[in-house]
C-alpha cells in the first residue's frame, strides 16, 4: 500500500541543523524497543523530488531494518531559502549533522540521483577518516560520473539565465512531462505520484528554488576528482542498483563506471526500468538490494 505525500509528511520531523529547518522520517520512533533491526539504513534522494521518493520501498524494508531519511535543504518538507547558493558540501555537512544527532554509528546507505552525489561527498569523508561509519553504499541511478551524465532539456535550460522564467512557468503538467521522459515505458508515474511530487516541490514557495539546485550538475563537473576518487579511494564496499531504460544515467553509466572505477560489488540491472527503481518496481529494488546486503555481509564474514 502507497504511503500518501500527506501521511508521510505527518509521519516525519521537523529539527534544526546547520541553521535549517530540515524534515526527515525515522522508522524507529514508536516502534518496540525489541522490534527486530537487522541494522540501520539511510537513504538519500534524488532531484527534484523528496524523500518522499523512498514510500514504496518503506514498507518492504522496515520489518527488519530501522530506516531513515530526510529532505535535503531546498526540497521537499525542509527549509528552502531564496535566493541562495545550494552547495552539495552542505548538504553533507546537514547529513553529518543529523547522524550525529541520532546518534549513528554503524549502517548502511543507499541513495538516489541528486543523493548519489551527496553520498560521493560523503564517502570523500569517510575515506579520510581512520575508521568508516558506513557498512556498505548503494548507487541507484545517478550522475556519478559527470562525463556520463546526460541531461534533459529542461535541466540544461533551468541551468542557463533562463532558469528563473522556467521555474516561475513550470506546471505539474510540465513536471509529468518531464517524469515520463526518464521513467521505464512499462512503468510510467500514476497520477497520485505526479500529486505528491508537485506538492512536495511547491512546500514552503519552493518551486523558484528548482533553478538554483541544478547548480549540483557543474558542482559535479568541478568537483569531479574529489567525488570519483571518492569511489576509486573506498574502504566500504558498493553495490549498485541501475534502471537500464534510463535516458539520463541508465545502462551508459553503469559501463562508465566500471570503465573508470571498475566492477562495484554487485551491479543488478532492472532491464524494464528507468531513472527511478524504487518507485517504478519497488519489489525488484528490494530483492537485488537484499542481494547486496547479502554479500556485504559475506564480506565482513
Amino acid at each position: 500500500m502507497s504511503i500518501t505525500i500527506r501521511q508521510w509528511k505527518n509521519t516525519g520531523y521537523i529539527i534544526r541543523l546547520k541553521g535549517h529547518n530540515i524534515f526527515y522520517i525515522d522508522s524507529l520512533h514508536g516502534s518496540p524497543p525489541e522490534a527486530p533491526r537487522r541494522g540501520t539504513i539511510l537513504l538519500l534522494h534524488g532531484y527534484p523530488t523528496s524523500s518522499w521518493d523512498w514510500e514504496r520501498i518503506w514498507p518492504l524494508l522496515e520489518p527488519n531494518y530501522r530506516l531513515i531519511a530526510l529532505d535535503f535543504l531546498g526540497l521537499g518538507f525542509s527549509d528552502k531559502p531564496y535566493p541562495y547558493e545550494y552547495l552539495i558540501t552542505e548538504q553533507a555537512d546537514i547529513v553529518e549533522a543529523l547522524i550525529d544527532k541520532l546518534g549513528l554509528i554503524n549502517f548502511h546507505v543507499m541513495s538516489h540521483d541528486y543523493g548519489d552525489t551527496v553520498a560521493q561527498e560523503l564517502l570523500a569523508r569517510q575515506n579520510e577518516r581512520d575508521e568508516t561509519q558506513w557498512l556498505s553504499l548503494c548507487l541507484l541511478n545517478g550522475g556519478i560520473l559527470p562525463e556520463a551524465h546526460r541531461a534533459k532539456w529542461i535541466q540544461k535550460l533551468l541551468a542557463t539565465p533562463l532558469g528563473p522564467y522556467i521555474t516561475k512557468h513550470f506546471t505539474s503538467e510540465s513536471l509529468k512531462k518531464a517524469m515520463v521522459d526518464i521513467f521505464g515505458p512499462e512503468t510510467p508515474p500514476d497520477d497520485e505520484l505526479i500529486a505528491g511530487f508537485w506538492e512536495a516541490i511547491n512546500n514552503n514557495n519552493g518551486r523558484h528554488t528548482l533553478h538554483k539546485l541544478i547548480s549540483y550538475i557543474k558542482q559535479r563537473k568541478l568537483n569531479r576528482e574529489r567525488w570519483v576518487g571518492a569511489l576509486q579511494e573506498t574502504k566500504i564496499p558498493i553495490g549498485m542498483i541501475n534502471g537500464s531504460l534510463d535516458p539520463i544515467s541508465g545502462r551508459h553509466m553503469v559501463a562508465r563506471y566500471k570503465e573508470v572505477i571498475g566492477p562495484p560489488l554487485m551491479t543488478i540491472a532492472l532491464e524494464t526500468i528507468g531513472h527511478y527503481p524504487q518507485l517504478e518496481s519497488p519489489e525488484q529494488t528490494v530483492a537485488a538490494y537484499t542481494q547486496i546486503l547479502e554479500a556485504v555481509t559475506q564480506c565482513e564474514g
